[in-house]
């Protein structure tokens, strides 16, 4: 179970790491950057984490570096997805927003791992 001040901590990472991804991604776009050329390098990442968990299964080497490497390239795929959102017409709105969700909801699976492993 989780300390009344790790919770605190937790929030304010949670709250600092949403807002300053938001800031960055919207800042991005309003400016015209591109980020389409992310798409190789972070399926290449995504390939590299899966051979590392493959490792990890039999070889356990350590969850905090797995679930940090993971968080930062979901946090990748979060500014490549939205950035791409511009790109997409009226009707793959939808699949927009679904990649997006997967996004998010793998970053937080991830962040819950990281958390676990650091309590125990």
């Amino acid at each position: 179970m989780l300390h009344r001040e790790s919770d605190f901590g937790i929030c304010n990472a949670n709250h600092c790491g949403s807002q300053s991804l938001s800031l960055y991604t919207f800042w991005a776009a309003r400016r015209g950057i591109e980020f389409d050329s992310l798409g190789p390098f972070l399926f290449g990442a995504l390939l590299i984490l899966l051979v590392f968990g493959m490792i990890q299964l039999f070889f356990p080497l350590g969850m905090m570096v797995y679930g940090c490497l993971a968080s930062i390239i979901f946090c990748g795929y979060i500014i490549y997805d939205t950035g791409n959102l511009l790109t997409y017409s009226y009707d793959d709105y939808i699949w927009a927003a679904v990649a997006i969700y997967l996004d998010v909801i793998n970053l937080f699976l991830y962040l819950l791992n990281l958390f676990r492993v650091a309590e125990s």
